[in-house]
Formats: structure tokens, sequence, C-alpha cells
């Protein structure tokens, strides 16, 4: 049913909830919910080998996120932060009469995981970060979260690099532009090279279902006096990940009660989510590729990692607890890249 093809195994649906029609994936036929939710320039098929090596006691459903893949296509309304995927995600998982689930949820999807365990924590048996967006927004926060300026500029929709966007919306295959062809960002940046994996066209495919526009991805942006010159404007998924709109998610996230069990995972190399990010325009101001740049007290690189391990440190102080895993010679990805490792972690996290 849906645009990509699957593995066997796999099972592609579409379920009506009151919100919207969800296109899902599914595997396994176990008594435990395992709800992944997937990233930016993604979609639901990035999951399909690691539904498939799930213990059979798990039940797996991947959905394609509110702007992505073949679900229906609907505004994201960025001032609600992640709260229309969340919603979503709730509703989806009430129309299956699920509830309770473990949650997995990888870069945007992570940030998303935030927002599903501060709004239902008791369903909520165990959560999954894996390559995490922080918890402040991706890019324009400083170390302790707090935007670099008000209006969130030097995040959010202008940060975007709008020939990658085009490309995106055309359904760009090829690899003429280094910097912008979806093909090449997905094979420079998603996972560490040389590796490419065995279902590229596939995961580009999922790349490119991603819905692009003004009000889609990456969203709106508007003028603004701070540097570089935009914030984030009221709609699509960069602007709902953005400083602006993030606001408040660590804290709802720290106030959830009960308290699940957090298992984070990331690559060693990622280049995506990290201190160093290649796609934070602090990091790439102090490097010198975006002219203007205020410095480092106005506007420092953002501690993608640090802030997160400071926010899951916060929830173990409080009650909680969660186990950090490291995959060396992984990028962005590690559940593709390094499988096993990434299942030996995953697996026992899900026993607990």
């Amino acid at each position: 049913m849906g645009s990509i093809p699957n593995l066997p195994g796999i099972t592609s649906s579409v379920v009506a909830t009151e919100r919207l029609s969800t296109h899902v994936l599914s595997s396994g036929s176990g008594e435990e919910v395992v709800l992944f939710v997937h990233g930016n320039a993604s979609s639901s098929t990035f999951w399909e080998e690691t539904m498939l090596a799930l213990p059979a006691r798990f039940r797996a459903i991947a959905p394609d996120l509110r702007g992505y893949g073949d679900t229906e296509d609907l505004v994201i309304d960025a001032r609600r932060g992640v709260g229309d995927w969340v919603d979503d995600l709730l509703a989806l998982v009430d129309a299956l009469g699920v509830a309770r689930f473990h949650v997995v949820g990888h870069s945007l999807g992570g940030t998303v995981v935030f927002g599903l365990v501060a709004a239902r924590p008791e369903a909520i048996l165990s959560a999954t970060l894996v390559a995490p967006g922080s918890p402040y927004g991706f890019g324009g926060s400083k170390p302790d979260g707090t935007p670099c300026f008000a209006d969130g500029a030097g995040s959010g929709a202008g940060s975007v690099n709008p020939e990658f966007a085009r490309r995106m919306g055309e359904g760009d295959r090829g690899t003429d532009d280094p910097q912008a062809s979806p093909r090449n960002v997905m094979n420079g940046f998603y996972w560490k090279p040389p590796f490419v994996p065995a279902r590229e066209e596939e995961l580009l495919s999922g790349l490119l279902s991603e819905k692009v526009g003004a009000d889609r991805y990456p969203g709106d942006a508007v003028p603004s006096a701070n540097w570089p010159g935009a914030a984030p404007g009221r709609y699509g998924p960069v602007n709902a990940i953005s400083a602006l709109h993030s606001r408040g998610l660590a804290e709802r996230f720290l106030a959830a009660e009960p308290r699940p069990p957090v298992l984070w995972v990331r690559g060693a190399d990622d280049a995506i989510v990290g201190d160093a990010s290649l796609f934070d325009l602090g990091h790439l101001g102090s490097l010198g590729y975006v002219p203007g740049w205020p410095g480092a007290d106005v506007f420092p690189p953002q501690p993608m990692v640090s802030q997160v391990r400071d926010v899951l440190d916060a929830w173990a102080a409080a009650g909680g607890r969660y186990r950090e895993v490291v995959i060396e010679d992984a990028g962005h990805t590690p559940f593709l890249e390094k499988p096993e490792a990434f299942a030996a972690a995953f697996h026992a996290h899900l026993g607990t």
C-alpha cells in the first residue's frame, strides 16, 4: 500500500485515526508493542531491518510522521513544537488499541520521544533515543538551553540549504552537487563514509518522500534583525524543532511521572547531532563558513550531545535512570551501520 517496496515480513497499511490517516509499517505478532519514530528527511522505511530483528515477543509499528512518506499530507503547526507529532502518535496507538508500548526515536524522532514521554509517561514501557536532537531545539541555543536570540534566529527553516530543499521537492536522485544532491547528503552525513546501505535506493526514496514547500519542509522563515537574518516561522518540521518553538520541552520531559527507563544510543562519528555539528550555524560560523558570525558569546556552537546528557543527568537525579551507549565507527544512523551492536543494547533495554 505504501509507495516504497518493503522487505519480506513488513506489512504496509493505512490507519485512520481521529487526527489523520497514518501510513504504518508493521512486523511481528508479539504482545509487547514497539513504536518506531523516524527522523527528518526520512521515513518509516529506515526502520525495516531493525523491526525484523526484534525478538518474537514484540510487535513493531513504524508510522510515517505528518509531513512525511505516505501519511495524509497535513500542515505541521510549528508553534506547537513537537506537539502535532506527539498527538498524532498518541491518536495512532489509541486507534490500534495499544495502551502501553516501548518507543524508539531517531534524530528528530528522538526529540518527538521527549514529547511523548512528557505527554503520556504512564503509557511508555521504555524509551530509546537514537542520535536524538537536543530537547532545546536544533541550532540557536546556548549550552544551558537558552536561545541565543529571543526570536530563535539561527534555527528553523532559514538555516536549511534552499538548494537541498528544492532538489528534494523535485525528487532528484542524482549526484552532481556535492553539497545539495539528496543522495550525496544522505551518503555523506546520515552514516559514516564509506558505508553505503544495501537498500540505498529505498532509503533515498524515504528521504525524498518528505513534503516540500513554504508550509511543509523546511517551512517558512521570517526576517530578523539578528544573525544570520532569519527566524523560524509558523509552519514545517524544521521550525517545529527550532530553538524558538522547543522552549519548555526539556522541562516538561523532566516533570514526567512515572519515569520510564531511557536508553541513549549514538554513533561516535555523528556529523549531524554533535557538539560540533556540521549542520549548526553556530559551529559553521565559528569556522568562517557563514559570514557575519557574532562570536561565541552571542551565538556559540550548540553542544547538542552535552545538552542531551545534561537533561538525562537531571532525569536520573530526579529518580529516573538512563544508559548511554556510544557505537564506534558509526555516524548518525548506528542502527543501520552497526546493526549487531545496536541490537545488543536495544534488545537488552527492551528486556528491562
